[in-house]
């Protein structure tokens, strides 16, 4: 058993490595494919026919007497390799079998001549393979969890769905943003027009620089209720968002206030609220840390049930897979010696 999960760990590491360097596994896939090429044929192989056979590796046989040939062998089949295979990783690539098939008999012949040596029951390899053997168990227990969190019945999704109308509403939108403060471009030019206009001007102290900047923000916050209004009133939202954009010194190539259909989750939770207006009103301004924000409401909908059913599927398997592992957590708790885990002092000048 031992030996089993010591050569998965470092075969599944070889092979996971050989996987994600290209130029690991250029040797044994000239073609790109091969893969698709060979596939067909492995399947015209009975699971019982042999597909591995390591001749002179016979564990667990007497040694050959001296100076004979060693005519035993081990036969590994198609169902064996593949389960193995599968065990590894799902769905290996036929090249990276290939692989695994070159190096599989070596790790079984290298292994068993450690174990000979008593190599698995001593430091620090006897530590490692109990803590390779932890990984695997608690890798398997992620699997079996999350395969048990899939079955979602109907009814569940159901309730789910008339639990929480407001996640499957969408919203069209149009926005308007107006930055709260100009861009330092428009700044610079400001400077290069006050430098012309007088070569001997004194450059801005630092609480010049501040009331400057406090304007221009007081100015652009003052834009954004005037263009709120505008728009309140029915004007277009593009044309009153290249006027922001023009005040505030921001080219675009293409503006454009359209955000379509989106989600709750699309706007910060300091938003939401825009979710409540009527269809066709207008927002107060919303000002946050991107900028004053006006939104109108175009549109209202709601996903069917038969349209959101993916979703909540998704949404309520995580669910049951976190209160799975919730549980687990806990149950124990943990304390360590804070003495023995300090991080060690830094060093000067770190």
């Amino acid at each position: 058993m031992n030996r089993r999960i010591w050569v998965l760990c470092v075969l599944g590491g070889s092979l996971a490595w050989g996987q994600a360097n290209p130029g690991a596994a250029a040797a044994s896939k000239p073609n790109p494919d091969d893969d698709q090429k060979s596939a067909p044929s492995a399947t015209k192989v009975a699971m019982d026919a042999p597909v591995l056979t390591i001749k002179g590796f016979c564990p667990g046989a007497e040694p050959a007497s001296a100076g004979a040939v060693a005519s035993c062998e081990t036969v590994i089949t198609r169902a064996q390799f593949e389960a193995m295979a599968a065990a590894i990783r799902p769905d290996l690539s036929v090249s990276v079998k290939q692989q695994l098939a070159n190096l599989y008999p070596r790790l079984l012949v290298m292994s068993q001549a450690a174990e000979k040596l008593g190599l698995d029951k001593q430091s620090p390899y006897d530590q490692m393979i109990v803590f390779s053997r932890l990984q695997i168990l608690t890798q398997g227990l992620t699997r079996k969890l999350q395969a048990d969190s899939a079955n979602v019945s109907e009814q569940e999704i159901a309730d789910y769905y008339q639990k929480n109308p407001e996640a499957f509403e969408e919203y069209t939108l149009q926005r308007l943003l107006v930055p709260l403060r100009k861009q330092s471009d428009g700044a610079k030019a400001a400077d290069t027009k006050r430098t012309q206009a007088s070569e001997i001007q004194p450059k801005p102290t630092a609480e010049e620089e501040a009331a400057r900047q406090a304007a221009s923000e007081r100015e652009l916050s003052e834009l954004a209720q005037s263009l709120r209004a505008r728009a309140a009133a029915g004007e277009d939202f593009l044309k009153l968002q290249r006027e922001a954009f023009e005040a505030a010194g921001v080219k675009v190539a293409s503006a454009t206030t359209s955000m379509g259909k989106v989600r709750r989750s699309a706007l910060p939770a300091a938003q939401l609220e825009i979710f409540e207006l009527k269809v066709g009103a207008v927002s107060q301004v919303v000002t946050d840390a991107g900028g004053h924000y006006v939104y109108k409401l175009e549109a209202k909908d709601r996903l069917t049930l038969d349209e959101a059913k993916g979703e909540i599927r998704h949404t309520v398997e995580s669910q049951h897979l976190k209160e799975a592992m919730d549980k687990i957590q806990a149950s124990y708790t943990t304390e360590t010696n804070d003495i023995y885990f300090a991080a060690p002092p830094a060093k000067r000048g770190q």
